[in-house]
């Protein structure tokens, strides 16, 4: 047993390693920017922000994972409080730093005047001991600001079915015309990710106002494939994002220890958790599948190994950095890190990292259109900062 599992290691290592040159990056070995810029304080005591969201050019939008959301002017450094009535947020208090779920994405679309959310769904269901069970799922909501609080609120989709875990809910939002994009996590169920009759481990895509499109996986070909399941085979995706290069909409992917990734969400594709783990393996140290990538499944654009926990992902577009034009921006949660990847005829050919451990563990950013990006950490006593000239 333990010479079979020997060799069963040293195969393993030996295609990885094959992988390692072509594809696996290893973040920390990026040299720093020399491009000058400087981090300057805008607000503060804002208790484990996830997502931020401009809704003119001087406010943005903060959610809190405890159910907090504010209206920060980016000029003062002013909050104010929105009410809401988002319902059954699953949330747990003071471990929220170490639970997964909450009020989590926030997008606002100028061509509707809606903000769409994005929260884990508590369903304040009893087990038969009468206490509560915990299940949750992941939701979208959308609403619109109507002063200092969100009105006409209006859920569009939870997904199914719901889950007993506070673990890998994604979610990030991104619309490309009138349809939605947004990313839900396996909830750490591992090879859910493989079946298209469950949401958990996908990429969705409705329309706006919560409709179907005609033209999604299930109606051409996919005949087995929940209508709203675009794509598949994604653990925990918490970046996305419009590529300004070919109008493709791109994903970020928690690999699980090593395997952190960026890919195209594209018709039907399959990008094959929890049957490989892109280089990844297990905490424990155990290999997951034979073999990093497979030619059955898609492959990511770029994958990272070791993992640096990524999060929020945006093409940068802006003069306060022009060398920065067209670049894909990365966020990282471990990793501590801001990261520039250069991009030239829509490919990747170089990295950097613009700053590390200055302000913890980066969970999103938004760039203003002067170029400016505003940046908050993953804490309970978080700060939004600024990056500029």
């Amino acid at each position: 047993m333990t010479k079979n599992i020997i060799i069963f290691s040293s195969m393993f290592f030996l295609i990885f390693s094959v992988y390692s040159d072509e594809i696996f990056s290893n973040y920390k070995k990026y040299d720093l920017t020399k491009t000058r810029y400087k981090l300057d304080l805008i607000a503060k005591e804002l208790e484990y922000p996830w997502a931020l969201t401009f809704i003119d050019e001087n406010h943005l939008i903060i959610t809190e994972k405890s159910g907090g959301i504010y209206k920060v002017n980016i000029r003062t450094g002013k909050k104010q409080a929105i009410r809401h009535n988002i319902q059954n947020i699953s949330y747990e208090g003071s471990n929220v730093g170490y639970s997964q779920g909450g009020l989590l994405d926030a997008y606002f679309n100028s061509a509707d005047g809606f903000i769409y959310f994005t929260y884990s769904h508590d369903f304040k269901e009893l087990m038969l001991n009468k206490k509560p069970s915990k299940a949750s799922s992941t939701a979208i909501a959308r609403g619109k600001l109507v002063g200092n609080e969100i009105k006409e609120l209006e859920v569009l989709l939870v997904s199914k079915p719901k889950q007993q875990s506070n673990k890998h809910f994604g979610s990030r939002i991104s619309i490309k015309n009138d349809m939605l994009f947004a990313s839900f996590g396996e909830r750490d169920k591992g090879m859910i990710a493989q079946d298209p009759t469950k949401h958990p481990g996908s990429i969705i895509r409705i329309k706006t106002n919560g409709e179907i499109p005609k033209d999604n996986p299930k109606f051409i070909g996919k005949d087995t494939w929940l209508p709203e399941i675009y794509t598949i085979g994604v653990r925990n995706p918490q970046g996305i994002t419009i590529s300004p290069h070919d109008g493709e909409v791109y994903f970020s992917n928690h690999g699980p220890r090593g395997g952190d990734h960026i890919g195209k969400v594209k018709s039907g594709a399959n990008y094959g958790w929890k049957d490989i783990a892109w280089g990844g393996s297990e905490y424990s140290g155990f290999s997951i599948g034979n073999e990093p990538f497979n030619e059955k499944y898609d492959k990511p654009i770029k994958t990272w190994v070791p993992s640096m926990a990524i999060s929020s992902i945006q093409f940068y577009q802006g003069d306060v950095f022009p060398d920065w034009q067209g670049d894909l921006i990365v966020s990282s949660l471990s990793g501590k890190s801001l990261i520039r990847l250069n991009y030239e005829n829509n490919k990747i050919v170089g990295e950097e990292t613009i700053f590390r451990d200055k302000i913890g563990r980066i969970r999103d950013f938004e760039i203003d259109k002067q170029g400016n990006i505003f940046l908050v950490s993953d804490s309970y006593k978080s700060k939004l900062w600024k990056l500029s000239k």
